[in-house]
């Protein structure tokens, strides 16, 4: 694990250095030794901006984050670099596994099986707090059968689809 900080009009000191390195191990789990970490602390007008680069055997990840304190955005980047880098393994995992299963369909061409009761597919989106008419209007945008947002009136996620008789709407929202 190689960690390089720079500093642009702000020092690295020792402390933050440390910090950094410290919250880099947390990425260790996922690579082992095997990665490079760059990281550049700068400050613009009122923010700390942290920005992490890890390279790993030619996959990059980036994190930009901007907060008052500078540990925070450190933080905040090392939450994202994790995401990023959970979500291109289970990526990476899915396609070896199907392409395995190819491997057994075809090997077993003579038996016909069929998976049933199994999630076959997930699909990821982005939710945001909305108004509900801004999610009707998203809705009939997206021509899909459901679309998912946080409700700025509850702060709940809601669900909003249409109904059956094309003219009415249905929202499903927690009770808790």
């Amino acid at each position: 694990m190689n960690i390089k900080i720079t500093g642009k009009d702000l020092k690295a000191t020792d402390a933050i250095k440390e910090y950094v390195e410290k919250k880099v191990e947390r990425l260790v789990k996922y690579f082992g030794e095997e990665f490079d970490v760059t990281a550049t602390i700068k400050c613009e007008r009122n923010e700390q901006i942290a920005e992490m680069l890890v390279n790993v055997t030619g996959d990059i990840y980036k994190a930009v984050t901007a907060h008052k304190d500078l540990y925070a955005a450190i933080d905040k980047d090392i939450d994202i670099l994790e995401g990023q880098i959970r979500k291109m393994k289970t990526k990476k995992d899915r396609m070896n596994r199907d392409d395995s299963l190819k491997q057994v369909e075809v090997a077993s061409t003579s038996e016909k099986t069929t998976i049933e009761n199994e999630v076959i597919k997930t699909l990821y989106y982005e939710i945001r707090p909305m108004a509900i008419e801004d999610a009707i209007i998203k809705l009939e945008e997206k021509q899909d059968l459901f679309y998912t947002f946080i409700n700025i009136d509850t702060n709940k996620v809601n669900v909003l689809f249409k109904l059956k008789d094309s003219k009415n709407y249905g929202i499903v929202e927690p009770e808790a």
